[in-house]
């Protein structure tokens, strides 16, 4: 059995791998600012995403998504606020969430776009 930290770290490289193939360019991994970690920093087009990778083995307990709280939603946007503000072009910018369900049998991927709206 894996270790959160290894599974946590498989659905990043597992959400990187997707974020590519939909066209998006990765900026920044693990980007830290006060008390926040984004998981990753993308941009499609001119819009900058902050992403937000939840990973479990099973949906036993609810779904990968349901255990972001607000507060830390609020530090996510303070984080990527604070990677945006020093851009000489302005771009839009939103969160999103990567919710994945990985074990031995399956890999299901929910990508969540606006998740700000959701909370």
């Amino acid at each position: 059995m894996k270790s959160p930290h290894d599974l946590g770290k498989k659905g990043e490289a597992i959400t990187a791998k997707y974020l590519i193939q939909q066209g998006y360019q990765i900026l920044a991994r693990n980007y830290r600012y006060l008390k926040a970690e984004v998981d990753l920093i993308v941009q499609i087009d001119q819009t900058i995403v902050g992403v937000e990778v939840k990973t479990r083995s099973s949906r036993d307990f609810g779904n990968p998504q349901d255990f972001i709280k607000k507060k830390q939603i609020t530090n996510l946007v303070a984080a990527l606020d604070h990677y945006v503000q020093d851009m000489a072009n302005p771009v839009e910018v939103r969160l999103d969430i990567i919710a994945i369900i990985s074990n031995n049998n399956s890999l299901d991927l929910e990508h969540i776009k606006d998740a700000i709206y959701h909370f």
